[in-house]
């Protein structure tokens, strides 16, 4: 038997209200609530919208909030790990 299981690659980021949506290379479509990642939540529409995606699709990066979120975190669940600033 012959499993192919390929990395998620992302193709678009866009925003609503409440969540960030990652459009994937196979069409497939992931709702990440903003909560998960205090940066992005926190923002202004314009920087949110300034991001590059980048490893051929496997990460998503703002430079102006230093936020850096890798994708196959994002398929698992996985949200912000830093801690609070001192």
């Amino acid at each position: 038997m012959n499993t192919l299981i390929s990395e998620p690659v992302a193709k678009k980021v866009t925003f609503d209200a409440d969540n960030m949506w990652v459009d994937f290379a196979d069409g497939r479509k992931l709702g990440v609530p903003l909560a998960y990642f205090p940066r992005l939540l926190h923002a202004k529409s314009k920087q949110r919208k300034n991001y590059i995606i980048s490893g051929g699709g496997t990460g998503l990066h703002w430079e102006e909030i230093d936020e850096d979120i890798c994708v196959q975190a994002l398929m698992q669940g996985i949200g912000d790990r830093t801690g609070p600033s001192k």
